[in-house]
């Protein structure tokens, strides 16, 4: 097993299966009175979060709860990041507490890397700029797995924000790994060239739609955006929205995911998220039981 998780890249098929194997497993649990493993007993997990986090924090949390570890939550607000304290100098500090794992989530591509570098235990990325988010891009493998039963040939559309979108960027070196076909979908100034590689490109959502197992809504990151790269929101969501009568043209086996936080109206009706075929609640539950999985593997559980 790995020792970091720092990019999807550092992931073989073999070892992103294992990882879902584990996560499997590890879903089982909630279906018991007692949630909690006593796997991690001893062990410290640290989340180091230097941009605001809901969802993603509040699950690694969890899983490193459910496996008993204990657990330090830290927020660059409030800190003495906030007094100009560097991120090598927080890293050193985390290694004199004697941290297991950290968890970092910072606005800087590439901060994990750095990081590995600094501390003797595990970093793992959960978020770095408009790099990399390996684990979520595994919640997703994972949940595609579950309502569709594989992976190998699935055909996923990633619609929407390709460009500053590190959820899209880790699903496709991961679902390209296991053997799916991945086809990005937006307008060209959102679309950025070097991921044509692993990737199909289209600039026609109706297109793909009727040919899609999976199709994947990213959110428009407005707050990442300095130029204008679209008309108008109102645009945007006519020409690469997913509404009602676009649901209708996927085949009926199809799925509708979204890493969330979700832009209603915009890149995604009301009733498409809400509706049978979305997995957008699904993919928070099985959140906690992939990270619950990679915090196992790497940390060495028994």
């Amino acid at each position: 097993m790995i020792k970091h998780l720092r990019s999807a890249a550092d992931l073989d098929a073999a070892t992103a299966t294992l990882i879902l194997d584990t996560a499997g497993e590890m879903a089982a649990l909630s279906g018991r009175e007692v949630k909690k493993l006593p796997a991690l007993r001893g062990r410290t997990v640290v989340n180091l979060f230097y941009e605001d986090s809901t969802r993603t924090r509040i699950s690694f949390e969890a899983a490193a709860k459910r496996l008993s570890a204990d657990v330090i939550n830290f927020s660059a607000k409030g800190s003495s990041v906030s007094k100009g304290e560097s991120l090598k100098d927080t890293a050193l500090t985390l290694q004199a507490m004697g941290a297991d794992a950290v968890v970092i989530r910072h606005s800087a591509s590439g901060a994990p890397h750095r990081l590995a570098n600094w501390v003797e235990g595990s970093v793992v990325n959960a978020g770095d700029g408009t790099h990399e988010h390996p684990t979520q891009a595994l919640l997703d493998a994972y949940t595609m797995r579950s309502r569709l039963g594989r992976l190998d040939g699935l055909k996923v559309a990633v619609v929407g924000d390709v460009l500053h979108s590190r959820v899209a960027r880790s699903n496709i070196l991961l679902l390209s790994t296991l053997g799916a076909q991945v086809t990005v979908v937006g307008p060209p100034t959102l679309i950025p060239l070097d991921l044509t590689e692993k990737a199909q490109v289209s600039y026609d959502l109706d297109a793909v739609l009727p040919d899609s197992d999976v199709v994947m809504m990213l959110r428009v990151q407005t707050e990442r955006m300095q130029d204008s790269y679209f008309p108008s929101a109102r645009e945007y969501s006519r020409r690469y929205g997913l509404d009602a009568p676009r649901l209708a043209r996927m085949p009926e086996h199809a799925i509708v995911m979204h890493p969330g936080p979700m832009n209603r109206g915009m890149e995604i009706a009301p009733e498409v998220a809400d509706s049978p075929r979305s997995t957008i609640v699904e993919q928070v539950a099985n959140g906690v039981s992939v990270r619950m999985a990679v915090l196992y593997l790497l940390l060495g559980g028994k």
